[in-house]
């Protein structure tokens, strides 16, 4: 936006930040955080502190820095506010996890250390955050953030204290964030209609395992190399070896082929073409097969005998059944994606692709979040500070977007989504 634009949507605005900084004690703080707002979506080419204060009318730096930095406002009830104006605007087709980085200096920015870093396409020194997002083939929106904390930091109590890393916070599995994301919204009364990832998540059976547990559907990308048996095979049990001793266990005797030899395995009548949005070109079409598996494998196995050892049950070795989706473009010589999916065995083709599909919302997110919005502009060292960042810059988004689906939206007074969907269950 320019200087004109944001003038003409000021009252807009000043409403939005006095209803979702409503958690926030002071009047000076909610105005500073008008502030931060109007320099994040105003036009310029960067968005650290320092640049935005010499645009704006009312920018003071020191203000700003202290604001962002050094106050102890809370930022997780602006998250929830957030959450709960723009999830009934957005209605999602699903809820999409995945993880943005930042390349960063230095070693002292919090949770900066040595990884693979998306941005540059290798490892390098940068930050690494997971999120959650809302999305729709039209519109989307950040729900939450995690720092991903290097297991490194664990134990580095001089940067720990000059990051001012909580004692509470220590290294955490991308894939476990993701799930302390899901479960924190959940207790706000917030589901997802089904959830989303890449391969890096989808390959993970702890996380769809997680999922399953929580009653949470999924269409997640996984690996060529995951392994599951056709639906059709039978797990056997040897002879008992003798009259004493104890049966051995059902197992099914041939190794689990895997996705890729699965679909080669197709009939090239097996895969129709389907489309699932409109792009910039035209209609996105590829060719796809969908067809029923038993995913494979020790994390998938060993939860289910783990339970049946406990007492709930003789487990007869037969493994949960789901949906692989394949993706074979008509230009290809072999299979170019994977998807595993427990939506029910009655869900058609297409659904299934429009929902795998849906990730692409979330690279216009963060192309938004970062060039437009600052998201990789903080310079700040502190996790107070980067968590307050991150807010500012998510309502920063969720703002414009509000306007464009719904110009009147509701006011404080409006019901949340806590009273209109269910609760988690275990």
């Amino acid at each position: 936006m320019d200087a004109h634009e944001v003038n003409r949507v000021r009252a807009a605005l000043a409403l939005y930040v006095a209803d979702v900084f409503a958690s926030v004690p002071r009047k000076d703080q909610r105005a500073k955080g008008d502030c931060y707002l109007r320099g994040l979506m105003l036009d310029g080419r960067r968005k650290s502190i320092q640049a935005m204060a010499a645009r704006l009318p009312d920018g003071n730096e020191q203000n700003l820095q202290q604001f962002v930095n050094q106050s102890t406002w809370d930022p997780v009830p602006v998250q929830r506010r957030i959450c709960e104006r723009m999830l009934p605007l957005i209605a999602p087709m699903a809820w999409v996890i995945d993880d943005v980085s930042v390349p960063k200096d230095g070693r002292m920015s919090v949770a900066v250390a040595p990884q693979y870093c998306g941005a540059l396409g290798k490892r390098a020194n940068c930050q690494v955050a997971v999120s959650v997002h809302a999305a729709t083939d039209t519109a989307s929106c950040p729900l939450q953030w995690r720092l991903f904390l290097p297991r490194e930091w664990e134990a580095d109590s001089a940067r720990r204290t000059a990051a001012r890393v909580p004692p509470e916070a220590g290294h955490r599995e991308k894939w476990r964030l993701a799930l302390d994301m899901l479960d924190t919204l959940a207790d706000w009364g917030m589901r997802p209609p089904v959830v989303v990832a890449d391969a890096a998540y989808g390959t993970n059976a702890h996380l769809r395992a997680a999922l399953a547990d929580r009653g949470i559907d999924y269409v997640l990308a996984i690996r060529a190399d995951v392994t599951a048996h056709p639906l059709d095979a039978q797990p056997e049990a040897p002879d008992r070896n003798g009259p004493i001793g104890c049966w051995p266990q059902p197992r099914y005797r041939q190794p689990a082929p895997s996705a890729a030899a699965l679909a080669a395995a197709l009939a090239p009548q097996a895969f129709t073409t389907v489309s699932w949005r409109q792009g910039t070109r035209g209609e996105l079409r590829s060719r796809f097969a969908a067809l029923r598996v038993r995913p494979a494998g020790k994390a998938v196995e060993r939860p289910i005998r783990a339970a049946a050892s406990s007492g709930q049950g003789w487990w007869d070795g037969v493994l949960p059944d789901c949906w692989l989706l394949v993706e074979w473009p008509q230009e290809a010589e072999a299979p170019t994606d994977y998807w595993l999916s427990n939506l029910p065995a009655d869900t058609r083709i297409a659904d299934l692709v429009r929902l795998a599909k849906v990730r692409w919302r979330i690279e216009h997110d963060y192309r938004e979040l970062k060039h437009g919005l600052g998201l990789d502009h903080f310079e700040g060292r502190s996790w107070p500070g980067w968590h307050h960042h991150v807010t500012l810059v998510t309502a920063a988004h969720a703002f414009p977007t509000e306007q464009r689906l719904a110009p009147k939206v509701p006011g404080p007074g409006s019901l949340s989504t806590r009273s209109s969907t269910p609760s988690r269950t275990s």
